[in-house]
């Protein structure tokens, strides 16, 4: 996925770890873009779908 610097990027709330150690996720229209939060902009940028998506957070939270 390009970068796009007018993504609004999000951490999850339970990711208060002093090390910045997560993803961050932002929804760019109809899909879905996460990066690692330590690398930021600079560092690479997955794309999903919005059902693909939903599947993996359906998938997490069931453990």
């Amino acid at each position: 996925m390009a970068h796009d610097n007018k993504l609004v990027w999000r951490k999850s709330s339970f990711s208060q770890s002093p090390t910045n150690e997560c993803v961050e996720v932002a929804w760019p229209r109809t899909s879905v873009a996460v990066r690692d939060s330590k690398q930021g902009e600079y560092g690479p940028t997955l794309g999903f779908g919005a059902a693909q998506w939903r599947r993996f957070v359906q998938a997490a939270t069931k453990g």
